[in-house]
């Protein structure tokens, strides 16, 4: 399976890992498949999916409004 890491996906955009699984949580990126031990495998487009709501929260808007 490929996919990133939970940990290449915040270490790109620079957030904690539990900002990833929040993210996850609450609807914003999308739930990851997972590898046969339970690893999150991410697509690269979750590291642009938290890259605009870091811009869009910069911006002034709600995690409600983002999502």
């Amino acid at each position: 399976m490929t996919g990133l890491t939970i940990r290449q996906v915040a270490n790109a955009e620079k957030v904690n890992l539990e900002t990833v699984r929040y993210y996850e949580k609450r609807g914003l990126i999308v739930e990851p498949p997972r590898t046969e031990s339970g690893y999150r495998r991410f697509p690269d487009e979750a590291i642009e999916r938290i890259s605009f709501i870091k811009r869009a929260q910069e911006l002034g808007f709600t995690l409600e409004e983002i999502k």
